[in-house]
């Protein structure tokens, strides 16, 4: 039986040796479909990143103005005594850069969230979280790529603190990397969990408030925790309990080519523990999603 003229003889036969071959894994749940659904999420969000030049700016202005302004006023009065990873006495000023750059962090994690909110009832994520993709690896992507964007800005804020003479050696930025990654993704994942709480886009900024002041100066990343200890045993105790202080212990002993493994372990918990607990949330069989009836809030 002969071709009709203009029919490509492709189209009839599903088995043809000469079909597209991205067309390939369409729709499929196998590894090179979770593949391409991650790099998707993380490519998104990275161009949205790129294309809000303000958002990358307007991160380094908070801990510029600290290192810049506060640590200068207080550079006489709170000399740091010798402790590890310092050794010597150190300045304010240095004491306080790893603080900064993973405060960068923690505010990226929560704008992350604030997106997630955005995207969960009108966005892109609204349609992702219908797909039959599983919650998890939706979530995963969102993460890597919100760790991604976080650790390019403090990198960024650390060639800037640079000029301030910290005296970090060059392998210092290389080892600290993977504390960087380690530390957005536990503040990611504790993003990911407040942004399954909010019902309404309002409401995330007053919940911000109460979770990353208390977090970033309930901690050492402005003070060392002996300070701290000296004027109230309680507050010491709820600084040590802080997971912020150990995600900025982490970056700080990284930074001096030195590995802390207390700090590790509550990092590596913690993201466990929330990023768990948010797959549970947006879970719509049985975690807050259900409660609300989708991932718009809408009973369907």
């Amino acid at each position: 039986m002969s071709t009709p003229v203009g029919t490509s003889a492709t189209i009839a036969s599903p088995t043809s040796p000469v079909a597209p071959r991205e067309t390939a894994h369409l729709g499929r749940l196998d590894a090179v479909g979770y593949l391409i659904c991650l790099g998707g999420i993380v490519r998104r969000e990275l161009l949205r990143f790129f294309n809000q030049k303000e958002r990358f700016f307007s991160a380094l202005v908070r801990p510029l103005v600290w290192l810049f302004i506060f640590a200068a006023g207080f550079r006489n009065t709170l000399g740091v005594s010798i402790e590890p990873p310092y050794q010597t006495y150190v300045l304010y000023e240095v004491y306080v850069v790893p603080g900064l750059a993973v405060m960068i962090q923690l505010f990226n994690g929560m704008q992350s969230s604030l997106s997630m909110v955005y995207d969960r009832e009108v966005g892109s994520m609204k349609v992702l979280l219908t797909s039959p993709y599983p919650r998890w690896l939706l979530l995963l992507a969102k993460l890597i790529a919100g760790v991604t964007v976080s650790v390019v800005q403090a990198y960024a804020f650390l060639a800037i603190a640079w000029f301030w003479d910290l005296d970090i050696p060059a392998v210092g930025y290389l080892a600290a990397l993977p504390a960087f990654i380690a530390a957005g993704l536990m503040l990611g994942s504790i993003g990911l969990l407040l942004s399954s709480m909010v019902k309404q886009l309002e409401n995330f900024a007053s919940v911000m408030n109460f979770v990353i002041f208390p977090m970033f100066f309930a901690s050492s990343a402005l003070y060392p925790l002996w300070r701290i200890r000296e004027s109230s045993e309680t507050l010491y105790w709820i600084c040590e309990c802080n997971p912020f202080t150990h995600a900025v212990q982490l970056v700080r002993f990284a930074l001096y080519g030195q590995f802390e493994p207390v700090s590790c372990a509550v990092v590596l918990g913690v993201t466990f523990a929330f990023f768990t607990l948010a797959v549970v949330a947006y879970d719509p069989g049985r975690g807050i999603m259900a409660r609300r009836g989708g991932p718009a809030g809408d009973p369907s």
